[in-house]
């Protein structure tokens, strides 16, 4: 497992986005998209909220295309 490394500037971007409620969309290397708000994130993983649904869902990082933060 790798190591989680907090300090990085991805991981400081995406906790950004976790304090502040933000809403994001993660586009997946099998050409799936998901809207919601991440609730936590770790060295393999980050854990999505569902927008439409309120279910949560874990994304492999290593499956991740992009998170593009959704307008205000």
């Amino acid at each position: 497992m790798p190591e989680f490394d907090s300090a990085s500037p991805t991981a400081r971007h995406i906790q950004s986005y976790i304090r502040e409620n933000r809403l994001v969309e993660i586009q997946m290397n099998t050409g799936e998209t998901f809207s919601g708000n991440i609730v936590w994130q770790d060295g393999e993983c980050i854990c999505l909220v569902l927008k439409t649904q309120q279910k949560k869902i874990i994304l492999w990082r290593q499956s991740l295309v992009y998170i593009y933060q959704e307008p205000d």
